[in-house]
């Protein structure tokens, strides 16, 4: 599987293309949330978020059936940043299981700035 080119779908929610992506019983899941997606369920979900999107892949580890991506998502009017860490368990060419940790980008809380403990990482 072509990880780059599921990240543009996905950023670009492209309905015709993500369903190829995974298996038909696939599994999808946002643990933040406490959401479980089907594959059409999930294609929704992703597709109708309001909106339009980019993004880069940060960090990318592949382990042949185990692939683990963070990313980096943005509204184009740049009002929304967040990340995302994603799990992907393949079976074959497709995806089994993808759970997805997303969190909005911000500043540190104000209780770790009075101690002055930390950094700007960028």
């Amino acid at each position: 599987m072509n990880i780059q080119t599921l990240w543009k779908d996905i950023i670009t929610q492209n309905r015709e293309q993500l369903p190829s992506y995974f298996n038909e019983d696939a599994v999808i899941l946002w643990p933040c949330s406490n959401e479980r997606f089907t594959v059409a369920e999930y294609v929704t979900a992703n597709c109708e978020y309001p909106g339009d999107w980019e993004g880069e892949i940060e960090r990318l580890d592949d382990q042949g059936d185990r692939v683990v991506l963070v990313g980096h998502v943005e509204s184009k009017d740049h009002t929304i940043s967040c990340h995302v860490v994603s799990f992907l368990k393949l079976e074959g060419d497709k995806i089994s299981r993808m759970e997805e940790y997303w969190a909005d980008d911000g500043e540190a809380p104000d209780w770790r700035k009075e101690m002055q403990i930390g950094r700007p990482i960028r």
